[in-house]
């Protein structure tokens, strides 16, 4: 049986005591600004591009923690020189933020991906928070209504499609934009936050999701039909299943609480359907149809969906004490603390090969940064907390658990 207490200690251990320490010692670039991501198995740098979704991301880990763990000064410096960095070099002239940069702050690779600009918007709002910079709040603000012109085109004259052949509608630019909405939407006008989240809402449940799979598509058409090709195809379950906890926070906020059962049982079928079953963890990729996936590492088990499936089963059991999410978040928690965390140095593993071997043993790149493991950590410290103080309070009232 899971012991709460013991619980919370551990997750709150390993981001304060661990991960956190980790990347303040090892990713600052003090000569030129920002953060180094690409960090081998002790924490060396291997390579000194700067990928903006990453050095944005750093920033509102830095930012969120100072608002909602301790006022501690040395965070919020290690945000502000993230976030300055990212004020000097990362737009261009139209306000589109880069994919990289040199280590100087020199453009690598040209504004084509929408969620460098997703990340800036979170990191300057929370930063916002912060610092009261009205200048931190202007450049969310202004990022969030870019991301909303190109929304319906997000890569623009980046994208590779031929126009019209074969149209597609990516899940992952409205799931963000459901988590997006609530980290901003102290900038927002209340009416806008209104739409954005009854749209997100309707878009995930009712054109990403199919019940006659009972999965979530990565990419539909337009209409929302369902696409026999590769990408129409492609089922990933981390993303999924992430988005149910988005998902459960808007419900939560909503008080809609047949929509947090919904999300609860979406992220229980996506599960069981994603997990491993001869070697453990859960799947990168597959094809709804069982056809070989265009994705060689497919099988691969990465940190982020291992983490972002325990918040959601925990916030799942909170919104609605279904006991089959404490079951799966048992077997998914060992499995995650077994394969991804480094005993002998600080920080997490991020890619192990299907049998759980590690893969690669770097604590950072081009894609994996500081956010997914201290926010996970994070999430499920205070899921878990939240969860005890919903049992004392049924206590209190009588009610029997």
């Amino acid at each position: 049986m899971i012991q709460t207490d013991a619980l919370i200690s551990l997750y709150k251990d390993c981001l304060l005591n661990n991960v956190i320490p980790f990347w303040i010692n090892k990713s600052g670039d003090e000569k030129f600004g920002g953060y180094f991501s690409c960090l081998d198995q002790q924490g060396e740098i291997f390579d000194t591009d700067k990928f903006i979704w990453l050095q944005c991301r750093q920033v509102w880990c830095f930012s969120m923690l100072y608002n909602l763990v301790e006022q501690k000064e040395e965070w919020l410096s290690f945000a502000i020189q993230g976030a300055s960095f990212l004020e000097q070099h990362g737009r261009d002239k139209n306000g589109n933020w880069y994919f990289s940069l040199t280590r100087e702050g020199v453009p690598l690779t040209q504004p084509h991906n929408i969620f460098s600009d997703c990340f800036a918007c979170m990191a300057f709002g929370q930063l916002y928070k912060a610092t009261g910079n009205e200048e931190h709040a202007k450049i969310a603000v202004d990022t969030f209504h870019g991301i909303l012109r190109r929304k319906d085109n997000p890569k623009g004259d980046y994208a590779k499609g031929y126009p019209g052949t074969r149209p597609l509608e990516g899940f992952a630019l409205p799931m963000i934009l459901c988590n997006l909405v609530l980290e901003i939407e102290h900038l927002l006008d209340p009416d806008l936050v209104e739409k954005m989240i009854q749209s997100g809402i309707d878009t995930i449940m009712n054109k990403f999701y199919r019940p006659d799979f009972g999965l979530i598509l990565e990419s539909v058409t337009p209409d929302g039909a369902f696409s026999d090709s590769f990408e129409g195809r492609l089922i990933n379950p981390g993303h999924g299943i992430e988005a149910m906890w988005f998902i459960m926070d808007l419900a939560d906020r909503t008080g809609n609480k047949m929509l947090a059962e919904k999300a609860k049982d979406i992220t229980l079928q996506i599960l069981e359907y994603g997990w491993d079953s001869k070697y453990g963890g859960i799947f990168y990729f597959l094809d709804i149809k069982g056809h070989p996936p265009q994705q060689l590492e497919w099988d691969q088990k990465l940190w982020w969906v291992h983490v972002e499936t325990l918040i959601s089963l925990l916030k799942g059991y909170l919104h609605t004490g279904d006991e089959r999410c404490m079951e799966w978040f048992e077997k998914v928690h060992d499995y995650t603390w077994r394969h991804f965390p480094d005993k002998e140095n600080a920080e997490w593993f991020g890619y192990l090969n299907r049998q759980g071997e590690v893969l690669l043993p770097l604590k950072g790149g081009k894609w994996k940064g500081c956010f997914h493991v201290p926010r996970g950590l994070y999430q499920c410290w205070k899921t878990l907390e939240a969860i005890n103080a919903k049992k004392a309070e049924d206590i209190a009232s009588g009610i029997t658990i």
